[in-house]
């Protein structure tokens, strides 16, 4: 009996969250978000709930309010594919905010080109994104060609000039090896061998004899966890002790779990630093510390900051006319988020989005900038 009403209370609330959205057709703004919620939230559904709830207790924008219908990508591009056409046939919807994975963000922004609505990235990195010409296509977060720019220069001042590259066999991995490669060339690192697959530990063991061989001195890791870290943990059974970096992906306490002391002395590429003495930024993590009583992650602010620039650009414009959203965002210049500042150039990159850079320790991640 209790099991029955748990899922009748369930049910009723799902039905009060959708009709909340369908009230608002004629007078509220709908946004689409499309995430892999259940299986790598990352506490980005919370930092965009949040920026909602304050937009919406401040009187809206324009005095309309903001209503999310989250859809769950499940990292694919197939159901990403069929939530961006459902958003692109939903008449209420003037701007999406998604996805995550650059292996989905990227064949679903040309549904929302055709289909004319806004669609923000906060977390997809690869340059292929905003390659194809689409004017109503967006990302709030440095390109994978800035977060390698800042990780070779590190890494050849740390003094690496001989190193090895582990990627994943997709557009996010594929696109990070290719930008540090070229990086990494330019600052006088030799890049000297490159695998997207080992077939076990003995595999692994043998790589090493041949990368010892060489004589590299650090691996950069352009994989998404939680084979990244993996790749990391066999790498330490398999003795291998240099140095590892990683892209943005790499940024969670997952890593240190996977692959253990291994982790340790790994450096990330990431978007966010929480201990940001901004007046934003700090603002943020206490109302975001208050609401859920966990330290806000970098997925959390950049889809805070999403819902931010959106409401900001729909404010300014006065209008949600994808056009005229289009032409108010690309005129925001250095607009002051709590990951920094913004500022989009002409193919929809965010030209002023910092990248940060920290470090693996024992007990958790320290900032290097």
């Amino acid at each position: 009996m209790k099991k029955k009403i748990v899922v009748l209370l369930f049910a009723l609330l799902l039905v009060l969250t959708l009709a909340g959205c369908s009230n608002q057709k004629n007078s509220g703004l709908v946004i689409g978000v499309a995430w892999p919620f259940a299986s790598n939230n990352s506490l980005f559904s919370e930092g965009i709930d949040l920026a909602v709830k304050q937009i919406n207790s401040n009187g809206g924008v324009n005095g309309r309010e903001i209503c999310l219908i989250k859809k769950d990508d499940k990292g694919t591009v197939a159901d990403g594919m069929t939530i961006a056409q459902s958003f692109a046939e939903n008449r209420d919807i003037v701007a999406v905010i998604g996805h995550r994975n650059s292996s989905v963000s990227i064949p679903t922004s040309r549904i929302y080109q055709e289909a004319g609505l806004v669609m923000i990235s906060p977390a997809s990195t690869s340059p292929e994104l905003t390659k194809n010409g689409y004017i109503n296509v967006f990302r709030n977060i440095p390109s994978d060609e800035e977060i390698a720019a800042q990780l070779a220069a590190l890494a050849a001042k740390q003094g690496h000039h001989r190193m090895v590259i582990f990627y994943s066999e997709d557009s996010y991995g594929i696109a990070l090896a290719n930008s540090f490669e070229d990086h990494a060339s330019k600052d006088g690192i030799t890049i000297v061998d490159r695998i997207s697959y080992y077939g076990g530990l003995k595999d692994l063991i043998k790589l090493k004899e041949k990368w010892e061989a060489l004589n590299f001195d650090g691996v950069f890791v352009a994989d998404s966890l939680p084979d990244g870290a993996e790749f990391i943990a066999d790498a330490g059974r398999a003795g291998i002790t240099v140095p590892f970096m990683g892209g943005n992906t790499m940024d969670s306490p997952d890593l240190y779990k996977i692959a253990g002391k291994t982790a340790v002395g790994t450096v990330v590429g990431t978007v966010f630093n929480p201990n940001e003495q901004s007046e934003k930024a700090q603002s943020f993590v206490k109302e975001f510390r208050k609401q859920y009583n966990v330290m806000p992650g970098p997925y959390a602010a950049q889809g805070y900051d999403a819902v931010n620039l959106l409401a900001a650009a729909i404010e300014k414009a006065g209008t949600t006319d994808s056009a005229a959203l289009v032409k108010e965002l690309h005129s925001l210049k250095d607009w002051s988020g709590v990951t920094g500042y913004h500022c989009f150039d002409a193919k929809g990159n965010d030209t002023a989005a910092k990248v940060v850079l920290k470090i693996q320790r024992d007990n958790g991640f320290e900032y290097l900038n």
